[in-house]
């Protein structure tokens, strides 16, 4: 488990760092939403960001929380004004990417975890390829992942047999990413998002509490 004073700076000091944008894809049912949850659930410097969507509510979903469920004119609207970062149709319906809240937290040194396909994902990478960092989530097999989504008995055969069908052209994007966890077991996996997640945070290209803190190192008598 990381801490806030792995993640941002020594005891005490509020780290000034830009925070990055950490991007989980994988097909429906692969466990990157999963893998997302527990990151925040461990680590107070990460925030999620709650993408909008056109599709219904799963019962288990909560508006504002899992996504923002809006309908398909207020949906075009943000497009339009460009209020969004990214935005994708899947499996028949829109999600997109609020703008604002995104740069506001990196702004804050927060770092921004975007549970997104890999259409969103490319787009992020063109817009701000200097923040990113990709992690692509693949199944232990096509067989697993057919027996997680029966298991999640949240969508119709018909939704689920679409979403098998897609699966594997979207597995197919999975070189354009920096990093792929195979998810054979959600603890492991969450160990490797982790140890990503700290050193992509460390390294000297980004903007860290690093260089201040070297500074006063070579200072002191």
């Amino acid at each position: 488990m990381m801490t806030s004073e792995m993640s941002s700076g020594p005891p005490g000091e509020k780290s000034p760092r830009r925070g990055l944008m950490l991007v989980l894809s994988s097909p429906s049912g692969a466990g990157k939403s999963t893998i997302a949850r527990h990151l925040m659930e461990q680590d107070k410097d990460i925030v999620l960001s709650v993408s909008v969507t056109t599709r219904g509510r799963r019962p288990s979903e909560i508006d504002g929380v899992h996504y923002h469920f809006i309908d398909q004119p207020a949906y075009d609207r943000m497009r339009e004004h460009g209020d969004l970062l990214e935005w994708a149709e899947v499996h028949g319906n829109c999600y997109g990417t609020p703008k604002a809240p995104v740069e506001k937290a990196l702004a804050e040194g927060l770092d921004v975890l975007f549970d997104i396909d890999w259409q969103g994902a490319d787009q992020v990478a063109k817009a701000m390829p200097q923040d990113l960092v990709r992690i692509f989530v693949l199944p232990p097999t096509m067989k697993e992942l057919a027996a997680r989504l029966e298991r999640r008995a949240e969508d119709r055969p018909d939704v689920i047999a679409r979403r098998l069908a897609n699966a594997r052209a979207e597995i197919l994007h999975w070189r354009d990413y920096d990093y792929v966890l195979i998810n054979k077991d959600l603890q492991t996996s969450l160990e490797k998002a982790q140890a990503i997640l700290y050193a992509e945070r460390m390294k000297r290209a980004r903007t860290t509490w690093l260089e201040s803190f070297v500074e006063e190192l070579l200072t002191e008598a």
